[in-house]
């Protein structure tokens, strides 16, 4: 297994952070320090360990959750409105984990540890995301089992998902996947009109009562249970 794998399965580095320590001569393996980016390693056998940056260039991680009101640009490009830095500047070095687009709201994740970006918008499906849906037109039943079964969209037919109905025009969504404008584009498959969208949740991690605008650093705990590698 390569040390790049090894170490961001095991939510230590990101491959792109494991390959800048080795170039700086951070990583030691049974005593060496590794060189070759391409080292293979056998994690039963073999002691690694990861040294400090003695210059201080290594960026303090940190993840953020915050509750991006409607109307606000999730990513860094001014050119489509108001952003969520512009909101929260004091965060404007750190990077939007996931899609969420202008007119939706709720549970945003901002960070700059690439092991928190990876476990939530990694190909291999594993954290969950849940959405409070409301539209227009009733939801039948039908509607709900097109969902969970999965819809054909442009790119792809969607993983199945989970619902739960609310009310006669409001459902709960959990999808384990983030094709672009996803939600918008299965509504409109099932010729649903949505009249408001917002995640309420991301793995463990809930919106919970964190008003529209404000923010909360996840703690250590939190931070460890994204990170879990998933067995």
């Amino acid at each position: 297994m390569r040390i790049q794998k090894y170490l961001s399965q095991e939510g230590i580095l990101s491959r792109r952070e494991t390959e800048s320590f080795i170039k700086r001569g951070l990583i030691i393996c049974n005593g060496k320090v590794v060189r070759d980016l391409g080292r293979q390693i056998d994690p039963a056998k073999d002691k690694i360990e990861i040294l400090r940056d003695v210059h201080g260039t290594q960026q303090e991680k940190i993840t953020v959750a915050v509750n991006k009101p409607r109307g606000i640009v999730s990513g860094k490009n001014k050119a489509e409105g108001q952003t969520i830095f512009d909101l929260l500047p004091k965060f404007k070095d750190l990077n939007t984990v996931g899609r969420l687009d202008k007119e939706s709201e709720g549970l945003l994740l901002l960070s700059n540890d690439g092991i928190i970006t990876k476990r939530i918008t990694g190909s291999d499906h594993t954290i969950e995301k849940e959405y409070k849906v409301e539209v227009r037109e009733v939801v039948r039943p039908m509607h709900l089992k097109r969902i969970e079964e999965g819809i054909e969209l442009t790119d792809g037919r969607t993983l199945p998902a989970k619902t739960e109905l609310l009310d006669s025009h409001t459902f709960l969504l959990i999808l384990k996947e983030g094709k672009k404008h996803q939600i918008r584009r299965m509504a409109n498959a099932l010729k649903l009109t949505i009249h408001s969208l917002k995640r309420v949740r991301i793995g463990t991690i809930t919106l919970g009562t964190l008003k529209p605008g404000m923010f909360r650093v996840l703690s250590p705990k939190e931070i460890a249970q994204i990170k879990k590698p998933i067995r």
